[in-house]
């Protein structure tokens, strides 16, 4: 048997599997931009456009799950290759989240957008999204280039996510003492806000993967949460379906 052949058969199945990843994490850098636009600008017809768009990281996240399992099955790999294409389906498993949570942002802006803003937050969250957008858009670059460096410095990035989080919590808890009119409106960015952190934990968990694909360690102690809103069981934040 031609082992040349089989490592090259390997080989290119896998680029078409990667290709398909690197075009899943295009479109949802552009559910994070479209998601957090619609937001700040009031633009119902941009976040129902990227409600609807959700199904199009689905359908890539079901391909790339069956292309690598069919990778896996036929192709026998090595160790080294077959954690390379387990890789490439936790990194599937999290942009597929990712998108999840920039589609439920587009949900709850189409309701905030019919209600009276409140000054400052959504430019706030949206800020937030364009630093996760960024970290995206690293990490998928790392993942092409094999950079633990740079996932390295991602996950650090994500403290800067925690910590904005935790400072429009606490702007967002003002805003509703000072006027109960607000509440509802606050919620739903208290709810839009959560779901920025949690793309900017999963963008970690891919660069986590990231270091372990290069160097075969994982990240050494789990990196201690910064988000302090859970000692607020009132607010805390379930995951929209």
């Amino acid at each position: 048997m031609n082992t040349n052949h089989i490592l090259s058969s390997f080989d290119r199945d896998l680029e078409g599997v990667q290709a398909h990843l690197m075009k899943m994490g295009g479109l949802v850098e552009a559910a994070i931009h479209d998601a957090a636009n619609a937001l700040e600008n009031g633009d119902t017809e941009l976040a129902e456009k990227t409600r609807k768009a959700d199904r199009n990281i689905d359908a890539l996240d079901e391909l790339i799950n069956e292309e690598a399992a069919r990778l896996i099955a036929l192709r026998a790999p090595t160790a080294i290759d077959l954690r390379l294409a387990l890789s490439v389906l936790k990194i599937s498993a999290s942009l597929e989240r990712i998108g999840d949570f920039a589609k439920n942002m587009a949900k709850r802006s189409l309701i905030v957008n019919a209600q009276s803003p409140v000054d400052g937050v959504p430019q706030t969250v949206r800020r937030m999204a364009r630093l996760v957008e960024k970290m995206l858009a690293d990490v998928l670059d790392a993942y092409m280039r094999r950079d633990d460096t740079l996932a390295a410095a991602i996950i650090q990035d994500d403290e800067d996510v925690d910590q904005m989080y935790n400072g429009l919590f606490r702007e967002i808890l003002t805003f509703m003492m000072e006027d109960p009119r607000s509440i509802s409106a606050c919620m739903h960015y208290h709810f839009m806000a959560k779901n920025v952190e949690r793309m900017g934990d999963h963008v970690t968990a891919i660069a986590e993967q990231v270091i372990y694909l290069t160097t075969g360690q994982t990240p050494g102690a789990q990196r201690e949460t910064r988000d302090l809103t859970s000692i607020e069981p009132a607010l805390s934040a379930p995951e929209d379906k």
